[in-house]
Formats: structure tokens, C-alpha cells, sequence
């Protein structure tokens, strides 16, 4: 049986026991295409299904064991038998021993190679069992760092009870392929720092000096988690080794300096993009994670309610305009831009985007990175890009009145622009626009939709339970009694899987304003945000906090995370008192 015939297989069972849908497989098939994953693999990226339901459909399909590795509890003498360096680099963990059999995880059952390597190195019989890839990886860094693991913590630990000093030079040229100048374990602990941010899901890594101490923070779900702190003197010989893997000019201490990483950590491909700022205590570096997979989202995995999602999906398929979206450092933005652009991707279109910086690289689409230095700027890129005869437009950031002119010049010949601007909500970015001197009416004339959006916690799935807040924090939250009783309403305990936050991975919250006429004739009678915000909810926009809200009653996330992102307003008050009245 092919290995084609064997996917349709497993994947019929997905169809009988209704996790999926005909439309959805077909949609999983296209995005599989290209031959770099899985039919399954796609219907878990698209989230239609989970790497469970995947993998259960493939162990029954197949007559393997299914093993929640969350439920059993693996021997040290076991764990033993594969050395961690073979169960790391295949993705495997031996399960039980029987005779001369062994027992291992995986989750492929089709990866052939993958199992005769096993036998040939581990010398013996190998028998399969199917778990999720994810979960695999979980039990490898649970098992594993209780044997025989390195961690950054454990080195920092080892530099702390050491007195092996690197002086700070003046010209921070420390030579790090010398081993007896200690420049070995730095590598290894920058290395580690990397790996470990990788593994914790982290979107950033933070290197703080002060005048006592490094302070080394973790950006996790958007929130910073301290670790260890490893001692000032390391200073020089952790930024040099950095400055190195990003290709920096290491000698360089008073400017601030850019540089990329690419790395391989967890069987993925990553983009670090590094910024370093001179600070009163010496340079602070900042590592951006970038993690390919983000790119590969469709706008359905965005997290948008079906009216949103209607609404937007019509707006992507425009011939023209400006769709402008919304929101802080952080917030998503880049995200929801490459899945729009990832639909619309076509044989028949030509997409060209200004970018600064080209943060993922998208197949089959023209990106353009600004370079301030050769006076490549937004402005001049997209005067040249409109000879390029595109369909659609992205330009990064609408930063000045030039470049929204001719962001607005290009929608007006025919041309569909995507940007983003900072704005705390999607009726300010009108306002904006006009601050930076563009005039209302091409503002009016030009712009058909500004999404705000914000990245909230979502609430793991492994410790979830259910939750009935008290009267008085339904009110503040503008619950009523009636909305109250269909509501789901969860919090998460905490447990290994989420590391105790009771919180796994964002969703994005969003607020869709349409430029309708009515909206339209605001702008050109130059009104405030406050009037254009009245009118978009008057005529039926809903507002960031009632979308977050709405994921709070259907279990996704928690009251206190929608405090925390987004403000209610007195519109949402307003609106909130109209719904009492009708009630």
C-alpha cells in the first residue's frame, strides 16, 4: 500500500468519527501540496483536528498502540536504553523492554528510515507505539533532564560556583574559540539559552545588564519570566559570542546594532532577529524568535468569530483600498498580514511587500527590505514597486505622511494595500492618518477597513476546568444574567504541560471597523475617534472587549487576561445598558 493510500486511510476514520470534514481534508490536501508535511500534519496546522486526534486515527488505522505519555510513567532503567542524543535527534523514547524487543514512540509509523536506524543502533528488535510529535518532545525534556540534562540554569549555576573570570575589555573583542580563556562554556551557554527559550515556546529573549548582575528573561505567551541570573562578569564573553552568531561588529559598543541568527533547535528551522541597544550598564540585547511555522497560518486559524471571519475574508478579496491593521509590539499583526497574503497567494497574482525588516520569508511573494542606510525607504519602495504592475501591496508600517500618500496613491490606481499602523483601537487610525497630514478625504476615499487586534492567553487544555464567577465580577465584566447561563466559562489549574501558568499559547482578539458610508461622512467632516467609534458600533462593529468577551464565555481564555489586554469603554457601557434595557 502507498504511502498516499495509507493517509487516506487514517484520514477516512477522521471523516467517520466527524472530526473533520470533507471541505477541510480537501482544504489540508492543497496546503500539503508542496511536500513539506503531512496531510496530517496540515489538518493540525489548519487546527481542524489536534495532534491527538491525528495520531489516534493513525495508531487504529495502522493496529499500533496509541500512548498518552502524560499517563504513564517510564523507568530510569528504560529511559536508559536510548542515549538522550538518539532520542533527541529521532524524536523517539523507548516505552517498555520485553526480552529482546524494545518498545519505542513514535509518531510517524511510516518513517521506515527512522526505525531501521533505531535497530541498527540500538542493536535489537524495536517495536512502535504512536504518539503525538509534541508530546514525544515533552516526555524527552521531562525524562531526560532528570538523568543526566544541561539546562542554562545548571550552567549559570556551575559559573556561579566557579572562578573563572572574563574581563570586559574596552574594545569587547573577546576571543571565543579560545578554550583556556573560558570561551568553551560560553558558547555552549548561549547555545543552551537558545535551546531552552526554543523548547519553553518563547518569543523573546532578553539579556539585561545592570551594575550587579545579567538579568536573563524569557518572553513566554507574551508574558516575561526571569531565570537564573548569571554573574556581571560574563558580560563581554556572552555579548561577544552573540554578536558573532548575528554577524555584528563585535568591537562596537556605543551604537545600536541588528543582526540575524538562523538556527535548528527541536527538529525546527528559527530566525533569531537580534537588536542591541547600549544601555547606562553596558549593551542590552534583545533575541526575537521567529518561528517558520507562524507563516503557514490561514486567516481560520486566526482566531476570528464567524461574523469577523465573513467580514474579513470579503475584505482581502477586494480589487482596491487600504486595509489597515491595528495594534501594539507584539500584538499579532505581522501574523494575521502573512495569512491574508497566504490566501491570497496565487499563480495569477503578484504580491510584492516593504518590510522592515523582512522578518519571514514567503514563497512566492516579492519582498523588499527597507535599508535606511542607501536611502531605501517605504516611500521610495513603493514608488518603485507600482512599476512592478502588482495586484497587492504590504507595507510594514505607515510611519509617515510620504509613505501613507503613497499607500493611498497605490490603492487609488487600482491597487490592494495592506499596512499597519500604531493605534490603541481601529477608529484612532483614521484620526491618525489625518495627524500625519494625509487629508480626510483621501483617507475617506481610500481606506475600506481598519482591524485592531490584541494576543491574549489561552487556557490549556490539559488543565482546564470549569469556573462560575460570582455575581459581582459578572457585572464589572458587563455579563448579564441571561448571557451568563449559556456561557462556558474556565480557568486553567496549572499542571506540567502549561509550566503551572494554567495558560498554553494566544489567540488574538480583534475589533473589524468597516469604512461604510455613513463612516465615510464622519471623516470628511473631520469628526473625533469618539464619533467614528459610536457610529461603527451603532452600526454593528464589535469592540475588542466584547470579542474578548465572547472567548471568555466560550472557555478560550479567562476574565482576568481580557482585563489585562483590553479597556472597556464607555461605549462598551453604553451598549452594555442598551442590552439591559432590551432585556
Amino acid at each position: 500500500m502507498s504511502q498516499v493510500d495509507q493517509n487516506s486511510g487514517f484520514i477516512d476514520l477522521l471523516l467517520e468519527s466527524q472530526v473533520v470534514s470533507r471541505e477541510q481534508v480537501n482544504e489540508a490536501k492543497t496546503m500539503a501540496s508542496g511536500g513539506t508535511m503531512s496531510v496530517g500534519e496540515a489538518l493540525v496546522r489548519l487546527g481542524y483536528s489536534t495532534g491527538e486526534q491525528v495520531t489516534q486515527a493513525m495508531a487504529k488505522f495502522h493496529g499500533l498502540e496509541y500512548v498518552d505519555l502524560d499517563e504513564v510513567r517510564i523507568p530510569e532503567r528504560i529511559i536508559e536504553l536510548v542515549p538522550e542524543t538518539i532520542a533527541r535527534e529521532n524524536a523517539t523514547l523507548p516505552l517498555k523492554e520485553d526480552d529482546d524487543i524494545l518498545k519505542v514512540v513514535l509518531s510517524n509509523p511510516l518513517d521506515i528510515e527512522t526505525i531501521e536506524k533505531l535497530r541498527f543502533i540500538l542493536n535489537r528488535q524495536v517495536q512502535i507505539a504512536l504518539a503525538p510529535r509534541e508530546s514525544i518532545l515533552e516526555a524527552i525534556n521531562r525524562y531526560y533532564g532528570q538523568i543526566d540534562g544541561e539546562s542554562a540554569d545548571s550552567m549559570l549555576q556551575e559559573f556561579t560556583d566557579t572562578a573563572i573570570d572574563f574581563t570586559e575589555t574596552d574594545e569587547g573583542t573577546e576571543d571565543l574559540g579560545d578554550e583556556d580563556s573560558g570561551s568553551g562554556p560560553i558558547v555552549r551557554l548561549v547555545q543552551l539559552m537558545i535551546t531552552e527559550a526554543v523548547e519553553l515556546r518563547a518569543s523573546d529573549i532578553h539579556v539585561e545588564p545592570f551594575e550587579d548582575r545579567i538579568r536573563i528573561r524569557y518572553r513566554i505567551d507574551g508574558r516575561l519570566v526571569e531565570r537564573d541570573s548569571p554573574p556581571r562578569r560574563l558580560l563581554g564573553a556572552i555579548l561577544s559570542r552573540i554578536k558573532i552568531l548575528a554577524r555584528m561588529d563585535i568591537a562596537e559598543r556605543r551604537r545600536p546594532q541588528d543582526g540575524r541568527i538562523k538556527i535548528t533547535a527541536g527538529g525546527k528551522t528559527l530566525d533569531l532577529r537580534v537588536s542591541v541597544i547600549p544601555s547606562s550598564n553596558g549593551q542590552s540585547v534583545v533575541m526575537r524568535l521567529l518561528d517558520q511555522d507562524n507563516i503557514r497560518v490561514g486567516v481560520r486559524q486566526l482566531g476570528l468569530s464567524e461574523a469577523n471571519y465573513a467580514i474579513f475574508s470579503d475584505l482581502i478579496r477586494r480589487p482596491n483600498g487600504i486595509v489597515l491593521v491595528t495594534g501594539p509590539t507584539g500584538s499579532g499583526k505581522t501574523t494575521t498580514l502573512y495569512a491574508a497574503l497566504n490566501t491570497l497567494n496565487r499563480p495569477d497574482r503578484k504580491i510584492i511587500t516593504a518590510e522592515d525588516p523582512v522578518e519571514y520569508y514567503l514563497p512566492g511573494i516579492n519582498q523588499v527590505e527597507v535599508r535606511h542606510s542607501i536611502g531605501l525607504d517605504f516611500a521610495r519602495i513603493i514608488r518603485s514597486m507600482l512599476r512592478q504592475a502588482p495586484n497587492i501591496i504590504l507595507v510594514g508600517e505607515m510611519r509617515d505622511s510620504e509613505t501613507a500618500s503613497m499607500g493611498i496613491q497605490a490603492s487609488l490606481t487600482g491597487h490592494l494595500v495592506f499596512s499597519t499602523l500604531h493605534t490603541n483601537d481601529a477608529p484612532s487610525a483614521v484620526t491618525r492618518m489625518v495627524d500625519m497630514g494625509v487629508p480626510n478625504y483621501l483617507v475617506a476615499s481610500s481606506v475600506i477597513a481598519v482591524l485592531a487586534q490584541r494576543l491574549v492567553r489561552v487556557i490549556c487544555n490539559r488543565c482546564k476546568t470549569t469556573w462560575q464567577p460570582s455575581e459581582s465580577i459578572l457585572e464589572q465584566a458587563g455579563i448579564s444574567p441571561e448571557m451568563a447561563e449559556n456561557a462556558e466559562f474556565s480557568r486553567g489549574v496549572g499542571c506540567n504541560y502549561c509550566n503551572k501558568t494554567g495558560y498554553r499559547g494566544r489567540i488574538a482578539i480583534f475589533e473589524i471597523m468597516k469604512i461604510t458610508m455613513g463612516i465615510r461622512e464622519l471623516i470628511f467632516m473631520n469628526e473625533s475617534s469618539v464619533a467614528i467609534r459610536n457610529k461603527a458600533i451603532e452600526e454593528g462593529m464589535t469592540t475588542l472587549y466584547q470579542d474578548g468577551l465572547n472567548k471568555v464565555m466560550q472557555g478560550v481564555t479567562s476574565l482576568e487576561e481580557v482585563f489585562r489586554i483590553a479597556k472597556k469603554t464607555q461605549q462598551d457601557e453604553e451598549a452594555e445598558g442598551s442590552d439591559k434595557v432590551e432585556n
